[in-house]
This record gives C-alpha cells, sequence and structure tokens, in this order.
C-alpha cells in the first residue's frame, strides 16, 4: 500500500472537526503510506463550513480534498461522494466525531500487509483495546443487526455496524451503492461479500462512544432501516 485515502463525512460537527483532523493529520501511517483525506460536508447548518476554511487554510501541508454538498444527502450520500474521488490504494472511512481513533489505522493496515486483505472491518467488539461503555440496547441492537446479516452474507463478523472498514479502493469503487443514510454499512457488507474470492478480515479497534446529548446522530428508525437493508440486500442481487 502506497496510499490511503480517508473519507470523513460531517454534518454539524462544527464544534469538533478540527480535532478529528488533528488526529489524522498527527498519525503517522506504516511504511510511510501517503494520506489522501476527503472531506464532504452534507450541507451542515451550523459553522462546519468555516471550521473546515479555517483549518485548511492554517493546514496546507495536510492533503485534503474538500467537496460540500448543496443540499443534505445523508451520510450514505457523502460516503458515495467521497468514494468516487479516492485516488489510494485503499480507502478507510473516518466519522468527523471523536469515537474512532485515527491512530489505529495502523491496525489495519498491518492486517492489509500480512494478509492481502481486500476488506477489513474493525471491531469494537473483539480484542483487548478499549470502548466507552454507553447503552445496553444499542450495544444489543448492534450484536443482532451483525447476526442477521452474517446469517444473509455468510461472513463471520462481530461488528457488521462499525464505521472503520478498510477496502481495497477499486473494489468499493466498483460497487453499485444506492443507500443514502445510515443503511450503507448493510448494504456494502451484503455486495461485498458476494465479490468472488474476495478476501475479508477483521481486528479489533478501540471506541470511545457519544451520548445523543454529545451528538450522536443515529437513532431506532436507522436500526429498523438498516433490517430492511440486510433484507432487500441479501436476499437480491
Amino acid at each position: 500500500m502506497r496510499k490511503l485515502s480517508i473519507v470523513v463525512p460531517a454534518y454539524n460537527e462544527g464544534p469538533t472537526i478540527h480535532l478529528i483532523l488533528d488526529r489524522i493529520k498527527a498519525v503517522e501511517l506504516l511504511n510511510g503510506v501517503e494520506k489522501d483525506v476527503i472531506l464532504v460536508n452534507d450541507c451542515s447548518t451550523d459553522d462546519t463550513e468555516q471550521s473546515i476554511l479555517r483549518y485548511i487554510e492554517a493546514n496546507k501541508d495536510l492533503p485534503l480534498t474538500y467537496i460540500k454538498h448543496e443540499v443534505n444527502k445523508g451520510k450514505g450520500a457523502a460516503l458515495h461522494t467521497g468514494i468516487a474521488k479516492a485516488t489510494g490504494d485503499y480507502l478507510i472511512i473516518q466519522d468527523a466525531d471523536l469515537e474512532y481513533d485515527p491512530e489505529e489505522y495502523n491496525l489495519l493496515i498491518s492486517t492489509v500487509n500480512r494478509s492481502g486483505a481486500d476488506v477489513v472491518f474493525g471491531s469494537r467488539f473483539m480484542g483487548g483495546h478499549p470502548h466507552r461503555i454507553l447503552f445496553f440496547w444499542h450495544s444489543f441492537g448492534n450484536k443482532f443487526l451483525t447476526f442477521l446479516s452474517n446469517m444473509f452474507s455468510n461472513l463471520n463478523l462481530t461488528d457488521m455496524e462499525t464505521c472503520y472498514k478498510m477496502f481495497r479502493t477499486p473494489i468499493i469503487q466498483s460497487l453499485d451503492l444506492k443507500e443514502k443514510r445510515f443503511g450503507f454499512e448493510p448494504e456494502v457488507t451484503m455486495k461485498v461479500a458476494r465479490i468472488p474470492n474476495v478476501k475479508v478480515y477483521e481486528v479489533g479497534i478501540s471506541y470511545f462512544g457519544r451520548t445523543y446529548a454529545e451528538g450522536k446522530k443515529i437513532g431506532w428508525r436507522d436500526g429498523f432501516r438498516a433490517i430492511y437493508c440486510i433484507l432487500k440486500y441479501g436476499l437480491f442481487k
């Protein structure tokens, strides 16, 4: 791997967007891998854009492509935009909040280096890495969705809903992705699982979750959409 594309969808993350960009900038990737940061602002209504533009002006040494949606389309749509612009050998998704630590990109990169993986999932539910204790029903819902996803994809994942998914870029760019909101996770998992001879790995990562008061956006309606997407993309090609 020579270059890693880092796709960051952002919506109303004005207070923290500079913090996650600082962490992305600070991490030193294994074997001198270059970074290709693609930040997609999904028509935020707060000061996210002003924060991003100030950051770009002050950090011109960070290779960052900034794209703004003129209307709000959803997280999945922001990811579609970022994926299409990626130029790295591999691509990873990074939420704009502080729930996932960019220092752990190297856990996924080292898995690629050792195994030649096409896709690596970063699991919050395996290994000895720290994770914040929050909501029982949220955790239960994640595990249920992963179980249901595994039934239809014939994978054996522990965390299908994780943000940290690293893809060989030509693979993710070859998929015809449709879901514009949080249905992205089950859709991409189902479609990756159908690729002949695809090599999927999983590695434990940390998780520093937010409460809803702290800005978490996913809710129970998104859980039902995920079930619908698992059934839709699991039963029909």
